[in-house]
């Protein structure tokens, strides 16, 4: 009869409550423990999801409830750590992004994994949700051709609760990330490209802040547009990361030989660029239709979905969880491969060493202890 495994979670903020929902919506395991340095929020966790272990020291959760399984939703500059630590106690990992601050702890992380022999993977989420798995078809069966150029946009609401908590405190972990802001964020973004990049991708960065100053030196250092371009071989990738742009944009294009598609992953849509096949002005009066029909039909598919519970917003992460955990028990391979999770970090490092050199009008340098980060990392 096979044993229910046993999972906790390290790092009580609002996240958690997504990773053990999602855990028992798929039937993974028990969640059997939570643990925060700061007693309350590990009470409060436990009480509202009705865990019955709560700890605030990781080693004695390990030793007293030997899990099976960690999920780790901490700051990331505790990733490599509580990571190597959870492993060596034998349990598998799940993490939050980002990944880890710098690819050399990457790096460290996937080979101890490896060492371990224990499974590791990171909450990519979007290219889960329907979107991306209906991109990721396509792909495989050759439907675009050869990926000539891909465009994506990410949007951050600096008017939103997480927005203002990092605005209003000048010692929020992301101040202490060495890309700030936008390492919070350029996993999911680069997460959607690293299948189309190598690790000599070339990469040009222009960072700049659009908001007024407030007058703290900390939070006034911290750029909120990111514009970056990047060339991996004959493949090209455009990003592009803002705080003001509206709506909040979240999408994809992907440019082929073939055919083009845009995605967008707010809506969660996902549709073929319609083609002028008639000739003349009657051709350019279908090419509307076609896209319009196409709209339809992903309503009609998202609504499918509704009605069968898909659609709700952490739909990505319990597909991405779902694989995870069969990786686990079947021994099928990693949801995300390790290489791209280190290709992405080390994209990140480079877009970061180029937040660093850039110093464009208007461009705000980086703080000496991030200055300091990045150059460990080259």
């Amino acid at each position: 009869m096979r044993r229910e495994p046993r999972i906790a979670i390290i790092g009580c903020g609002k996240i958690a409550d997504g990773h053990i929902e999602q855990i028992r919506a798929i039937g993974a395991g028990r969640v059997v423990a939570v643990c925060d340095r700061e007693p309350l929020m590990a009470e409060q966790l436990a009480d509202r999801m009705q865990v019955p272990g709560r700890y605030t020291d990781v080693e004695r959760l390990l030793a007293d409830e030997k899990p099976d399984v960690v999920h780790i939703a901490t700051p990331p500059d505790a990733h490599l750590a509580l990571g190597e630590m959870a492993m060596r106690a034998g349990c598998h990992v799940f993490m939050e992004k980002p990944f880890t601050p710098t690819a050399a702890d990457a790096e460290r992380l996937l080979a101890t994994a490896r060492q371990l022999n224990r499974r590791i993977s990171v909450n990519y989420l979007y290219n889960f949700e329907t979107p991306g798995l209906r991109l990721e078809t396509l792909l495989d069966e050759g439907r675009l051709g050869d990926v000539v150029h891909l465009d994506t946009d990410y949007g951050y609401n600096l008017a939103g609760d997480y927005g203002i908590a990092v605005m209003s405190d000048p010692n929020h972990w992301v101040h202490r990330l060495p890309g700030k802001l936008f390492q919070n964020v350029l996993d999911h973004v680069l997460a959607k490209l690293v299948r189309h990049l190598s690790d000599d991708t070339q990469v040009q960065v222009l960072a700049f802040r659009r908001r007024p100053a407030c007058g703290n030196v900390m939070v006034d250092a911290m750029p909120d547009e990111l514009r970056v371009q990047m060339r991996s071989g004959a493949v090209t990738a455009s990003i592009l990361v803002s705080a003001h742009g509206r709506p909040v944009p979240h999408s994809l294009r992907v440019v082929g030989t073939r055919d083009t598609v845009d995605l967008d992953y707010a809506n969660r849509t996902i549709v073929h660029r319609a083609r002028q096949s008639q000739p003349s002005a009657v051709g350019r009066l279908f090419p509307a239709w076609v896209q319009a029909k196409a709209f339809a039909g992903n309503g009609w598919r998202n609504l499918g979905d509704f009605r069968k519970a898909r659609f709700h917003y952490f739909e990505g992460m319990r597909v991405l969880l779902r694989r995870f955990y069969d990786a686990i028990e079947h021994g099928s391979s990693d949801p995300i491969p390790p290489e791209h999770i280190l290709r992405v970090c080390r994209l990140i490092d480079q877009i970061v060493a180029g937040l660093r050199e850039q110093a464009g009008p208007g461009a705000v340098p980086l703080t000496r202890e991030a200055r300091a980060m990045t150059e460990e990392t080259r």
